[in-house]
């Protein structure tokens, strides 16, 4: 049917109806609306629908909703609502482009007696919604796609040292649409090594665990280390939550020693600083080590930088990039 102009009606007092345009969200647990979608279904002359497969469909039947399957178009819409029915459409979350076009023409002809117009979401996305559509993506690209399905954690180890680095340079270029891009590949990582994961290994001990066991536990642990704000604890200061993190770590991890969980493969600056910030938080009774050649030399920048409350690493890249701009300056660069 064609979204011709439709005839006036009969009279003029006569009801115009009702079109509701019901959006729902896939992201949720299907059969779960909104009490007004809820109580619309039940009370709508007709409900439309022009997906067969909407997950939506099964539910809302075995609810006692009559729910018939067609793609109507605005004029239809607009005659079934003749003498004050309401008809409801069920969209899926992008909605009916065509649709919503067609009833904004005739709406703005002023030809038209248009029946009154809702848009009514029956459920709709919570913060963090699209992370689902990231898991699914993944499984199907992990199953689907020959280089993708041959990765092991080994071999995407490289992967995640560059993107690391790579959301490091956005973060200081102050780069805002970079960042976004590079927290995504970061957050690839998560989700990739993850998929892995749920496979299990070679070896009886390693069990398979996948996203929800991530970030379960890394709620419990956020929670958990943070009794200011989820317990009774107080914490009035940077200071003060610090030195209940580093407490609760050593309770947690059962280190022998307070150099224990240092990653030694991470940049030489920030080991440093890492191992003389441990050493001071903890009040460990050890001198520096003196010695002749530059890495001793750099080792003391390094405490003394983290005792003065500067990142070493961070400081070097920052005076690195303005030797870099330097260089570039005197080669003419950018001129």
């Amino acid at each position: 049917m064609t979204d011709d102009v439709p005839s006036e009606p009969s009279a003029a007092t006569e009801p115009t109806g009702r079109i509701v345009l019901l959006t729902t969200s896939h992201r949720v647990a299907p059969g779960v609306l909104s009490w007004p979608a809820w109580q619309i279904l039940h009370a709508a002359d007709r409900v439309l629908c022009a997906d067969p497969d909407h997950v939506q469909l099964p539910y809302l039947r075995e609810a006692g909703v009559t729910v018939e399957h067609g793609a109507p178009d605005a004029q239809s819409l607009i005659e079934d609502c003749a003498g004050g029915r309401t008809v409801v459409v069920v969209l899926s979350g992008e909605g009916d482009r065509r649709l919503t076009d067609g009833l904004a023409r005739f709406a703005g002809s002023g030809r038209v007696a248009m029946p009154d117009l809702e848009l009514l979401p029956g459920s709709y996305d919570l913060p963090g919604a699209r992370l689902l559509d990231l898991v699914q993506v993944m499984d199907r690209v992990r199953r689907e796609c020959p280089w993708t399905s041959e990765q092991t954690h080994e071999g995407l180890v490289k992967y995640a040292i560059e993107e690391a680095y790579e959301l490091v340079e956005a973060i200081e270029d102050g780069d805002r649409e970079e960042l976004r891009e590079e927290l995504g590949d970061v957050l690839l990582q998560v989700v990739f090594h993850a998929r892995i994961a749920e496979e299990g290994g070679p070896g009886e001990e390693d069990e398979p665990f996948s996203i929800d066991d991530v970030a379960g536990a890394l709620v419990e642990k956020l929670i958990h280390r943070h009794p200011h704000v989820f317990g009774d604890a107080e914490a009035k200061t940077a200071e003060d939550v610090n030195e209940h993190w580093q407490r609760t770590k050593q309770v947690e991890k059962q280190r022998e020693s307070v150099t224990d969980g240092i990653p030694l493969g991470q940049p030489g600056l920030a080991l440093a600083a890492k191992l003389a910030g441990r050493v001071r938080a903890n009040g460990v009774d050890v001198e520096l080590p003196s010695g002749e050649g530059i890495g001793y030399e750099l080792l003391e920048l390094a405490a003394r930088a983290e005792a003065a409350g500067t990142d070493p690493e961070t400081a070097l890249r920052a005076a690195a990039r303005v030797y870099r701009d330097a260089i570039r300056a005197a080669e003419g660069v950018g001129e």
